[in-house]
């Protein structure tokens, strides 16, 4: 079975004026993958997701959502293509001053015509899928750093996008509360088909659940190599690459074996 593009990076440049972060992107993000923006600080993975979500325009290059431009199509229709996609920013980003339940119904009362009776069913319904049935009133304070990511993804998938992008959902969280973040947006890929695109520099969260990545590397400003996480590791003669997913430790194998053997 052939998979289905799902967005389209093509001859991409991204600058800030002269400033060039990341040049000449070309990859694909297949339907159903979870997919990795990858790289060391500062290639410009956060500012790769800004430019597929619409919020920077690029210096050159375009994004296709299966085959409709984002930056060719004039303004009512780029936002029609965006209703299709839900995020989640590293912090949450739920407005303090609502509840839960008024933060994921939100993106429903502006976007559609609903009655009151139905959002408040949807919106139960969103939080009982990432685990917060019955914290419907409570507020972005009074719950954990893990719960808060977990409503911000319930808002994300308000409008029930084709496409979820998170921006290092696993920031801040332990490592029991990321796994569990890790598992719950895999379930809702399987359950819902939605395609996922995530920013991480997390290796537990890349090989456990990563189907697809690209890695952009910070010094020549441009993609190294793209494909699933575990074949890279595997088959990448790339010292940045093994670097990367390794956290060095196949180098500090081999020196102390070398040392090991000097002595």
């Amino acid at each position: 079975m052939i998979a289905a593009p799902c967005l389209t990076i093509k001859n991409m440049t991204m600058a800030y004026g002269d400033f060039v972060i990341q040049r000449d992107l070309d990859f694909t993000i297949n339907r159903g993958d979870i997919f990795i923006i990858m790289g060391g600080s500062g290639c410009g993975k956060s500012t790769l997701l800004m430019h597929l979500i619409g919020l920077q325009h690029p210096a050159k290059g375009d994004v296709l959502y299966g085959e409709q431009s984002l930056w060719q199509a004039e303004h009512n229709a780029r936002q029609r293509i965006l209703q299709r996609t839900g995020v989640l920013f590293q912090s949450g980003a739920l407005l303090s001053s609502m509840t839960l339940a008024e933060n994921v119904a939100l993106p429903i009362t502006e976007h559609t015509r609903l009655g009151s009776q139905r959002i408040r069913e949807i919106v139960s319904y969103k939080l009982a899928l990432v685990g917060l049935a019955g914290f419907e009133d409570y507020y972005p304070s009074e719950i954990s750093g893990g719960m808060q990511k977990r409503a911000g993804l319930a808002r994300a998938m308000a409008l029930d996008p084709e496409i979820l992008f998170f921006d290092e959902p696993s920031a801040g969280l332990d490592p029991v509360s990321a796994k569990l973040l890790d598992d719950l947006i895999r379930s809702l890929r399987d359950n819902l088909g939605a395609t996922v695109v995530m920013v991480t520099h997390e290796l537990a969260s890349i090989f456990a659940i990563g189907t697809n990545s690209v890695f952009l590397d910070p010094e020549t400003k441009t993609m190294i190599v793209s494909g699933p996480p575990k074949q890279l590791l595997n088959e990448s003669r790339d010292p940045k690459v093994i670097r990367f997913l390794t956290r060095g430790e196949t180098e500090n194998r081999t020196e102390n074996a070398a040392k090991n053997q000097e002595t």
